[in-house]
Formats: C-alpha cells, sequence, structure tokens
C-alpha cells in the first residue's frame, strides 16, 4: 500500500512539473472594431489583420508594457498602450475615424498567382503587409484575388511586401487610370 501512495505522489508531482514547464508565456492581444481588416502593428511592428472576415484574431505577444496601432489607408489610424499578462488576452475595442476619400479617376492595383486560391494569405497563415510609399495599405489577401485589390489615384507608387510565403517584394508600380495592374507573386512553397 505504501508504494502505491509513493507511485501516485510521484506521479502527481510529475504531473505539476510538467504542466509548470508548458506553462504559456505569452500574452495575446485581440482586436475588435471597425474596420475589420484593419492593420495591427504591436511597438511598431505589423502582426497581422485586427480580424479576417468580421472575425477578431489572436495575437502572442511577450508580456509587458506595449504600444499597440491600429491601420487602413481610408481611416485614421489609432494608437493605444496596453499592459498584456502572461497566459491571459489583452482585449481592444476600437473604431477608426474616415479620412476624406480621394477623388477619381482611380486604377486597381492587385497581385496575380501565388496559387489559384483567394485569400491564400489566410489558408497559409500569411500576414504580410503591403506598403506603398512607405504607408501600410493592406496585407497581401486583400489584393491577391480576381475581384479585389486596391482603387488608387493614378501614378507611381514604391511597392514593398517581405512575406515569408512569397519573399520580398520592392519595386516601382504605375497605376493608370481605369486600368487593373498585376504585380505576380511566386508560387506557394507548401
Amino acid at each position: 500500500m505504501k508504494q502505491w501512495i509513493l507511485l501516485t505522489l510521484l506521479a502527481v508531482a510529475f504531473t505539476l512539473s510538467a504542466a509548470a514547464k508548458n506553462k504559456d508565456t505569452n500574452g495575446y492581444i485581440k482586436a475588435r472594431g471597425g474596420p475589420t481588416g484593419a492593420g495591427l502593428f504591436v511597438d511598431g511592428k505589423y502582426i497581422g489583420p485586427a480580424g479576417r472576415f468580421t472575425v477578431p484574431e489572436k495575437y502572442a505577444v511577450e508580456p509587458g508594457a506595449h504600444e499597440v496601432r491600429l491601420e487602413d489607408p481610408r481611416f485614421e489610424a489609432f494608437t493605444t498602450k496596453v499592459t498584456v499578462t502572461a497566459g491571459k488576452t489583452t482585449k481592444l475595442h476600437f473604431k477608426l475615424k474616415p479620412v476624406e476619400p480621394p477623388k477619381p479617376p482611380f486604377g486597381r492595383l492587385r497581385f496575380g498567382g501565388g496559387e489559384t486560391e483567394s485569400f491564400i494569405s489566410v489558408a497559409y497563415g500569411d500576414t504580410s503587409a503591403v506598403y506603398l510609399n512607405g504607408k501600410f495599405w493592406g496585407h497581401v489577401d486583400e489584393f491577391n484575388n480576381v475581384g479585389g485589390g486596391m482603387l488608387l489615384p493614378p501614378g507611381t507608387y514604391q511597392l514593398s511586401v517581405n512575406s515569408p510565403i512569397f519573399g520580398e517584394i520592392k519595386k516601382d508600380v504605375t497605376v493608370t487610370a481605369n486600368k487593373v495592374t498585376v504585380i505576380p507573386l511566386p508560387a506557394v512553397k507548401k
């Protein structure tokens, strides 16, 4: 009987020790609001869209104080400070204020290729930001489908994307009024 008690105590101690080692050391940030696809930046680094298809995303971050910024080119940016606790989710609520929309004419910029499906970044977990002239304009899946893309005033833009799936894209892109400009993406490596 004493051996059974000793074995039970050892098993409990082992289980508690393993649970302590597996304890989540990250905290999480989840932002809910509008627009849903606003870019979520933590301490100046893009970590992904606030949400996809109206569902907020949850991102792991180190515990501690952080500056959180939400951006969308059609709205004023929103910045706040939060304190994240290990194993807990810090929830933010936001509603970005619209800016005055640009006047037409417009051209459309989008990505093409990479995969036959739409919403590639969702399927492969890509959270790549798209920058035009150094300003955040969205994430890859907003630009990568036949009916998608971004309406832009005609002109030449410096495009920058650094994607773990598609690699780095840096190039000047000219958008022409009433035309679609397609930037080819390399095939996805599965």
